[in-house]
């Protein structure tokens, strides 16, 4: 080690895992990938193909949608963006966002085309990379509980509806 690395040790500290404590399963959080990259095709394939016309808002909403796919590869699939050096940096950012925070992100990003100009090609293009938002909304609101506990809730919540009603019965009869 020389004198320089010992003086200025890390310049950039590496990214940070994913939080294990967001609740996503290791093959939930796979799907989700999986449906971002998926999503990514759609949309540049779609999109590409609503620029092939004369309609000025198709060519937006056509060009929107490229750029939709370019952010879903660079932030579920960075691979897929080797050629761009800020790829893996955007990608680590993207993994410390909270899921609820891409849900908004992804579903958002693939409204705007379908309101610019509702047609089939940006409908279905978009369909998947809205589905990616889905995914993620559905992991922000966490793993179901069990049978049991909701049992045992839904009895103490009845027990006390009926002291309540017992009670207001045996206030009128005095």
């Amino acid at each position: 080690m020389s004198a320089q690395d010992e003086q200025f040790p890390a310049a950039a500290p590496e990214p940070a895992a994913p939080s294990a404590d967001d609740g996503m399963t290791w093959w939930y959080r796979w799907l989700c990938r999986i449906a971002g990259v998926i999503g990514g095709m759609s949309c540049a394939i779609a999109g590409l193909w609503n620029c092939v016309t004369i309609n000025p808002l198709n060519i937006a909403a056509g060009v929107w949608m490229m750029l939709n796919a370019f952010v879903l590869f660079l932030c579920e699939a960075p691979f897929c963006c080797q050629f761009i050096e800020f790829a893996n940096a955007v990608s680590a950012r993207a993994d410390k966002l909270r899921a609820w925070q891409k849900a908004a992100f992804y579903c958002g990003m693939a409204v705007f085309p379908v309101v610019l100009s509702l047609t089939l090609t940006t409908l279905f293009g978009n369909a998947i990379a809205f589905a990616t938002g889905v995914l993620y909304g559905l992991s922000a609101l966490g793993k179901k509980g069990d049978a049991i506990s909701y049992a045992r809730i839904h009895q103490q919540q009845k027990q006390m509806d009926e002291e309540k009603l017992t009670g207001t019965l045996e206030g009128q009869a005095l």
